[in-house]
């Protein structure tokens, strides 16, 4: 069933390339950002193939400077989703959903320290990793990350991340889908790391409120 899916997305990312070139790409790239279900490893690495065919005009440094824009476009539209969220009652609806995972207002506060002292480091390497590179500049702007930094380090991160599965699509040519194949596994690797880590920290924090509740 999912993999029928992937074809579909595949075939109309395909169909709106060839019908629109670069605008095409670069809008496909913005609802990648803003809808991770649309994945960069599908779209990226076929216009990878795209420019190995010389299909629609496409070259592959112009495909990676498209898919770049894009990116950054998309990843703007959640920069500023997170900024607003701020500033209208965002941290109370944390609050209240996090309870339910033992979430404290001292919790909050330390990721919001946190990131703030690593935040340059997170949004950059976030750009490689599948899902989070997305997510990551929800953070960003509802801790005020300022503007020009995230652009440079967006750009710089999402044009290598571009680079790597364009470039890919382009030396594998037909193979291309095989790319898509390396990163699911990529991406389900980082999926089970990032749920073992999310139940480990649920563990402890439940295993601290009972001895705390017991004492």
């Amino acid at each position: 069933m999912i993999g029928h899916l992937m074809d579909l997305v595949g075939e109309w990312t395909r169909a709106v390339m060839l019908a629109l070139g670069y605008p095409g790409l670069i809008l496909i790239t913005i609802l990648e950002n803003v809808f991770p279900p649309i994945p960069s490893e599908i779209v990226l690495p076929l216009a990878g193939f795209l420019a190995y065919q010389g299909d629609a005009g496409f070259t592959l440094p112009l495909v990676i400077l498209a898919g770049g824009l894009g990116s950054v476009l998309g990843a703007l539209v959640l920069y500023a989703f997170g900024a607003w969220t701020r500033h209208h009652g965002g941290r109370r609806v944390v609050l209240a959903v996090g309870r339910f995972a033992f979430l404290t207002e001292n919790d909050l506060n330390l990721a919001e320290a946190w990131f703030a002292r690593y935040q340059g480091l997170a949004v950059f390497i976030c750009r490689f990793v599948p899902v989070v590179r997305s997510i990551v500049s929800i953070p960003a702007g509802y801790n005020g990350m300022p503007l020009a930094q995230f652009l440079v380090l967006t750009a710089v991160g999402t044009t290598a991340w571009c680079a790597i599965l364009a470039g890919a699509g382009w030396i594998l040519a037909e193979n291309w889908p095989l790319v898509r194949t390396a990163a699911s596994q990529y991406e389900r690797l980082v999926i089970v790391v990032a749920a073992v880590l999310v139940l480990g920290f649920f563990a402890w924090r439940l295993r601290r409120r009972v001895f705390a509740r017991a004492g």
